[in-house]
């Protein structure tokens, strides 16, 4: 008898761990509220997003792959047209900040590729066309005097910058959050604006990432967006939303 009971629970045991690794995830989604929603692009920059940018040797594929900077120009063009606030969340580097004396991987090789190098906080002498600057397509975005740009972030998160303080500020709990790169500084603000109390929709296809010999960045942060965000979109499906929000 104990033995036909030790084998009912074993049996039972398997279908529940069967049951729950095939069970779908739900979708809850997020309604698109005009004066409460903001578009964020993370490092909508030369060095990740031009073909003579430092990184397009590993990041290029997966753009050209996701249509990435027409998909963002879509975002941009659609927030804009629906007076939807837009937040940028840029990345830079000062020469004091090559002082650091102990990185992370990806730390090292932006440090050591001169990755988003600008000349220093205070001056703008060689940024025009730098690896730091706007892709030429976006300034008519960036530049227009309403877009809000915070401090850069320093690793890959905005627990370094402003970001939080201006959504806050401008009473906004839910953003809409395309840029680069997938697993890195988009996804260390996607994680860390859930965390804040924020509602995120990630849209995947207005990102992109490395493909290197350890791994493909962007696949591993499709996985990490599903779980974590509040809902997944594609670009068609954002400037939609966008464009009922009103």
């Amino acid at each position: 008898m104990n033995s036909r009971i030790a084998l009912a629970t074993f049996v039972l045991t398997i279908i529940g761990f069967t049951n729950v690794a095939s069970a779908q995830l739900p979708d809850p989604g997020m309604t698109v509220v005009a004066e409460r929603t903001a578009l964020l692009i993370t490092d909508p920059q030369n060095d990740f997003l031009s073909p003579e940018g430092v990184t397009w040797g590993v990041v290029g594929k997966s753009v050209t792959e996701n249509n990435t900077v027409e998909n963002i120009d879509a975002l941009f063009k659609a927030a804009k047209a629906n007076d939807m606030p837009v937040f940028i969340s840029p990345h830079y580097y000062y020469p004091t900040d090559h002082g650091w004396q102990f990185e992370g991987a990806l730390e090292a090789l932006m440090h050591a590729i001169g990755m988003f190098d600008r000349k220093g906080a205070l001056t703008t002498e060689g940024f025009e066309g730098s690896g730091a600057d706007w892709l030429d397509q976006y300034k008519k975005y960036i530049n227009d005097g309403e877009t809000v740009v915070s401090n850069p972030h320093k690793v890959y998160g905005p627990e370094t910058n402003d970001l939080v303080l201006q959504l806050r500020k401008r009473g906004i709990d839910k953003v809409i959050l395309g840029g680069m790169s997938a697993n890195l500084c988009t996804e260390s603000h996607m994680r860390e604006l859930i965390e804040q109390g924020f509602e995120v929709a990630v849209v995947s296809d207005a990102t992109a990432a490395a493909i290197v010999e350890e791994g493909n960045g962007y696949e591993s942060a499709l996985v990490n967006f599903r779980f974590i965000a509040n809902t997944v979109w594609t670009t068609e499906e954002a400037v939609e939303k966008i464009n009922n929000s009103k």
